[in-house]
């Protein structure tokens, strides 16, 4: 369990890491300019590359099996809903129903899809087998 602990934890801090970054830059330079649904729809490729890398490295370094994989990819995806929604909160002011109905938008509900498959990724790199890199 430990592993599972661990990799969970290091997947999220990989992956949420890259994001804050882009998620900046997005928020910032990219939907002033496009739009918010083009922007996280620009976004989306580059985290889901990040997140199929970043996923490899864990199982590799944890030697995952698939169930363990599939553990921490939702330990991770558990820890990235609620860091989302703290840096929600405390960054833009929102309450915690206001965040939620964020995902109404559709520029959140693709944001939720690729967290849905950033959850999926471990367990899809171990079910692959070793010869994944």
């Amino acid at each position: 369990m430990h592993a599972v602990a661990g990799a969970g934890l290091r997947y999220f801090a990989i992956v949420f890491a890259a994001g804050f970054v882009l998620g900046t830059v997005r928020t910032l330079l990219v939907v002033p300019r496009w739009g918010e649904l083009p922007a996280v729809l620009a976004e989306l490729p580059l985290m889901l590359a990040i997140s199929w890398w970043a996923s490899g490295h864990v199982v590799r370094r944890y030697a995952l099996t698939p169930p363990a994989a599939l553990a921490a990819g939702a330990l991770a995806f558990a820890l990235l809903l609620v860091a989302e929604a703290a840096i929600s909160v405390a960054l833009a002011g929102r309450s915690l129903g206001e965040h939620l109905a964020l995902y109404a938008l559709p520029a959140h509900q693709a944001g939720l899809a690729a967290q849905a498959a950033f959850a999926l990724m471990p367990w899809l790199r171990a079910s692959r087998g070793r010869r994944v890199r």
